[in-house]
């Protein structure tokens, strides 16, 4: 794919080929590109030319297919993007609370699937290791406390492929290790695409 910003070109022709259930990691300097094109890759941008495939089918334009797609991919960035008015569980709760508005049984089983999500997120976050911290705010919590939400966010949807943004960068050396621990494991046991 290509991508340019008005006439500054950022990505140049990358060519990447990803298969189920692999962790790779992007390097590169400052400015190279990488967070456009997981960006690209999550259609959170619109790439110049070239295509974005998944299981070989082209992730075009058409907005009900780039919905379907996201649905199958989870986004962890930088900067953890928790909404500061939620508690942990909320931020965690959230996105699945809006995508039940949708379902044609919401209303009628409106208790039900808000229960199901709770328990979800709740689990998430003790595997987290964050069962005590669920009704506290971010700004109550680590950096290291808030990227393990931000992950717990990102895979409950039950993403095939979770893409990390520089997931680690604001980290200590001891939190940063813990995180790609996490990460790893989180490979391992449910063969997500990392």
């Amino acid at each position: 794919i290509h991508k340019s910003f008005g006439d500054h070109p950022v990505l140049a022709g990358v060519n990447l080929k990803v298969h189920k259930g692999e962790s790779i990691a992007i390097i590169g300097p400052s400015g190279a590109g990488k967070s456009t094109l997981l960006r690209c890759i999550n259609k959170l941008e619109t790439q110049t030319s070239g295509k974005i495939r998944y299981h070989g089918k082209e992730i075009g334009a058409v907005q009900k297919e780039i919905n379907d797609y996201r649905s199958k991919v989870g986004m962890v960035f930088q900067s953890f993007n928790l909404f500061p008015q939620y508690t942990a569980l909320q931020n965690v709760m959230l996105a699945r609370e809006l995508l039940a508005k949708e379902r044609p049984d919401y209303k009628a089983n409106k208790k039900n699937i808000l229960d199901e999500i709770r328990v979800q997120g709740e689990d998430l976050l003790r595997q987290m290791g964050l069962g005590d911290r669920m009704n506290n705010y971010p700004h109550q919590l680590s950096g290291g406390q808030c990227q393990r939400v931000a992950i717990a966010r990102a895979l409950a949807s039950d993403p095939q492929i979770l893409l990390c943004d520089e997931a680690t960068s604001a980290l200590d050396p001891q939190t940063t290790s813990s995180i790609l621990e996490l990460l790893k494991d989180i490979n391992q046991r449910f063969g997500i695409t990392i």
